[in-house]
């Protein structure tokens, strides 16, 4: 049985969404329909959002403008006191980003045809990847603030999986569209697209070519072009302010799930496998992704003498890289862009994890959750958890923010670390009783599950509880990215406003305009109408939009 690009994302952590809907209390989250009255909308999903249309004849939905989601006061942590519209100062607004993928999609190091199983194995629109981001940033540069606050925002950070399979030439292009500049999404060969999109079996789907496939099965459409056109080079204006990295598992791990070093080999071949969905192999290769991704090893070492294979034009450029050469290319003056040096690290050869001053009186911690034994889920180290403390402790005349890739319920890897050899492990539940041990931490920003979920965190008192806040991906639709706002109520409580955002690209996609912004339309597009597309990832109304308040820590 096929399983869901959702189940997959969240396969062994107990469901978020358990978590959410027992703090959900009756009475404390409602939507405020004259909220938005004194907020500059324009350009978030509180003005407006993408959604379907009317289907054609094989179910395939052009994008069309829908009404915007209104704003959700959550009141879990804190009373919502009347008149704080006219009192409250903005202590900070910055933007997150989560979940990008930005993804080689001719590596030889794939596995798309395990996606009847394994949904994200493949993607209609993974080869349009940069000309979304690009849209991505072009929203962001546009808008003149926080919506509620109206401050300019003090930076960006993106909260892992920035990468799609942990590829130099995959960083080098993620580096490029937050710095600025020229990219050419294409390797191996110059002038031939050599992915299954071209190449693969009706198992894809291939837009070029004016045969079947699944997808045009269901009303996906032919475009001439559309892979020629998603190679040719194209520019990022880069984003207009700083911005911070934090480490993901696709950043970590080949496909975020294999352990390091086990089928290297495959990123340098000089073939790519493609195997019928019916292939037990590929049903075995499937199933092993998802529960014991070790195993993959054997099964692939066999594949070399049995293929089937398609050709693929060796490229250096998909060597994996390491999470210290990670660290260290954040360091390259030639991708500082807007910066600031090191985007956050401390050091070109320190750890991956480091602490940044987000606004005055608000310091952000970036955490490193992956766990390079394998499988998706996250852990913490000892060595790590004590220097976040330490932090946390000697900034208590601050507020804090923590940053991380994975969700509270889904670091449940507490296998031992190979990258942090002789030290203990800590799950989510630990993490969140040690944050709620201070009370200066104020919330918790993370990605991972491509849903977007807001969690209430009551501590021993209000100013021991926090606030977790998970977004949604840009690779799998609803394609967003949130904008965070603080603001002090000056009446003992901060309000933290979350407003999503999407990408500035026409929602109906026009298959006839291949320009960057063209593309760019059409991967959204695309990804609403996936085989795989799971709507649940949009979150309840009230995980979207929201004021979630809290007790002021500091008051």
């Amino acid at each position: 049985m096929s399983m869901s690009r959702r189940s997959f994302l969240r396969r062994s952590g107990a469901a978020a969404g358990a978590v959410a809907a027992s703090s959900l209390v009756s009475g404390v989250a409602h939507a405020e329909p004259g909220a938005t009255s004194s907020a500059n909308a324009a350009g978030t999903t509180l003005e407006k959002v993408g959604v379907g249309g009317r289907a054609n004849a094989k179910g395939y939905r052009k994008l069309v403008q829908g009404k915007g989601w209104p704003l959700f006061i959550r009141e879990e942590l804190a009373t919502a006191k009347s008149g704080r519209d006219d009192r409250r100062t903005a202590v900070a607004s910055f933007v997150q980003l989560t979940d990008i993928h930005i993804t080689d999609v001719q590596s030889p190091a794939r596995f798309e045809y395990v996606h009847p199983i394994q949904g994200p194995a493949f993607r209609p629109q993974e080869a349009l990847g940069t000309q979304g981001a690009v849209a991505l940033i072009n929203r962001i540069n546009a808008l003149s603030g926080g919506p509620f606050t109206g401050r300019a925002f003090d930076c960006v950070v993106s909260t892992g999986d920035n990468t799609d399979n942990h590829e130099i030439i995959e960083l080098e292009w993620y580096q490029r569209l937050l710095a600025g500049g020229a990219i050419t999404p294409n390797t191996g060969s110059k002038t031939r697209f050599e992915g299954v999109q071209a190449l693969g079996s009706a198992l894809y789907y291939r837009p070029e070519l004016d045969k079947p496939d699944i997808y045009k099965d269901r009303g996906f459409p032919t475009i001439p072009g559309m892979l020629h056109a998603a190679m040719r080079t194209h520019t990022s204006p880069g984003l207009n302010m700083r911005w911070y990295s934090v480490f993901g598992n696709h950043d970590d791990q080949l496909l975020g799930t294999v352990p390091n070093g086990l089928v290297d080999w495959l990123y340098l071949s000089d073939v790519k496998y493609d195997l019928p969905g019916s292939d037990p192999t590929a049903q075995a290769i499937g199933q092993a992704l998802g529960s014991d991704p070790a195993a993959v090893a054997g099964m692939l070492a066999k594949l070399k003498t049995t293929g089937p294979t398609l050709p693929a034009t060796r490229d250096l450029r998909r060597r994996p890289y390491s999470p210290r050469e990670f660290v260290r290319r954040h360091f390259d003056p030639a991708l500082t862009g807007a910066g600031p040096v090191g985007h956050g690290f401390a050091d070109p050869e320190g750890p991956t994890w480091y602490k940044f001053q987000i606004a005055p009186g608000l310091l952000g911690i970036a955490m490193n959750t992956t766990n390079s034994m394998g499988i998706a889920d996250g852990s913490i180290s000892e060595k790590q958890l004590a220097w976040i403390e330490r932090q946390i402790s000697s900034h208590s005349d601050q507020l804090v923010m923590v940053f991380s890739h994975h969700t509270s319920s889904t670091m449940t890897a507490k296998l031992p670390n190979p990258e942090t050899p002789g030290e203990r492990t800590f799950d989510g539940t630990h993490l969140v009783e040690r944050l709620k041990s201070h009370s200066n931490v104020i919330a918790w920003v993370n990605g991972h599950t491509h849903r977007n979920e807001m969690i209430a965190h009551r501590g021993s008192t209000g100013k021991h509880s926090f606030w977790e806040i998970n977004t949604a991906s840009h690779i799998d639709f609803p394609q967003l990215a949130r904008i965070i706002e603080v603001s002090d109520n000056k009446d003992g409580t901060l309000s933290i406003f979350t407003p999503l955002i999407e990408a500035d690209s026409p929602y109906t996609a026009d298959t006839s305009d291949l320009s960057q912004k063209g593309l760019a339309s059409l991967y959204r597009e695309l990804s609403y109408n996936d085989i795989h597309a799971d709507l649940e990832l949009l979150g309840k109304a009230s995980d979207r939009n929201c004021e979630l308040l809290l007790t002021h820590p500091l008051r």
